[in-house]
């Protein structure tokens, strides 16, 4: 039966082998290069779209009420 030393280090050198191998490389690039795509991308986070939601919401409610005293003005001129 093997020693769980040897196991530990046989873990350990395949990990240190793994962090070094061009795989790591491609992974590291793969991010680098999608982060890059991303940050062009001109996105906004959920936070700041509910944020802008709001405010919409918000000037449509206005208008109405300005659009409604813009008719209740007009109708006491015609009157």
């Amino acid at each position: 039966m093997l020693d769980p030393k040897t196991l530990e280090d046989f873990g350990a050198k395949m990990s240190a082998l793994l962090a070094n191998s061009p795989a790591k490389d491609i992974e590291k690039n793969a991010k680098a290069v999608m982060s890059g795509l991303l940050g062009k991308l001109d996105l906004v986070t959920r936070e700041e779209f509910d944020v802008q939601a709001e405010v919409l919401a918000r000037t449509r409610q206005k208008l109405k009420e300005l659009e409604a005293r813009v008719d209740a003005l007009e109708k006491a001129r015609q009157a």
